[in-house]
């Protein structure tokens, strides 16, 4: 088992030390689908961020948006040994779950506040995410080429989403984070900086921008999922 230095109050790294312990019993003993033990420890963890060995894990951004498939990601290496790698790659990669799993039985193992963080992650991050591609290709488009330095696309989607270039709007977030200036982002930071993005854009955009907007995010994350769940089916055909 990994060790954790939590930086939390020990009762709550306990909890999460038993939790581990149960999950493992329920994945060894088989009774049900492996993911229904990690979703339930998922729907019991105490815990908002850990270090385990080098790695800090952040599950809840700006204290409101839920990564649950971070944590997932964690629990997994508890159970190296115990479950499928190729189902456990499958869930981290691409987010996938049992066709048997309902998103009803989902949200009750995850409980009702996890779950409403969990979409403000969806909302906040990964169709903010979508939102940024979806202008990058407009970008692209009207400059016809796919050569134009990325430094200015990213500009420029940056200009017509949130109104600044990324380099200013990167320093804005790491000044009211009270983070170090850095020439690089973590992954982590990157999914905060995503999020505070998100936050940005709704308290500062024209309404009617902001509704646009989302719209056009949210329909370019439907259509990648929609091709991921596509490819799930003849995978899992062949």
């Amino acid at each position: 088992m990994a060790r954790t230095d939590t930086g939390m109050a020990p009762d709550l790294h306990l909890e999460a030390q038993n939790i581990i312990g149960e999950m493992r019993e329920a994945a060894a003993r088989g009774d049900e689908h492996w993911l229904v033990a990690v979703l339930q420890g998922i729907g019991r963890w105490p815990l908002a961020q850990e270090q385990v060995g080098d790695r800090t894990y952040t599950y809840l951004i700006g204290g409101e948006a839920f990564d649950w498939l971070l944590l997932a990601e964690r629990l997994c290496e508890e159970l190296r040994g115990l479950i499928p790698e190729d189902e456990c790659e499958q869930l981290l990669f691409s987010g996938w779950l049992p066709p048997d799993l309902a998103e009803d039985e989902f949200r009750r193992h995850l409980g009702a506040a996890k779950y409403r963080a969990h979409l403000n992650f969806l909302y906040g991050v990964r169709v903010e995410e979508a939102l940024q591609v979806a202008v990058q290709e407009e970008v692209h488009k009207e400059r016809l080429s796919r050569i134009w330095e990325n430094g200015h696309v990213d500009d420029e989607v940056c200009r017509r989403i949130y109104g600044g270039t990324r380099a200013e709007l990167l320093q804005a977030f790491r000044s009211q984070q009270a983070l170090a200036p850095s020439d690089s982002i973590s992954l982590g930071e990157l999914t905060e900086f995503t999020y505070w993005l998100f936050r940005y854009r709704l308290r500062y955009a024209d309404p009617a921008k902001v509704a646009s907007d989302t719209r056009k995010g949210l329909a370019l994350h439907q259509r990648l999922e929609g091709r991921r769940d596509a490819q799930q089916r003849v995978s899992r055909r062949s």
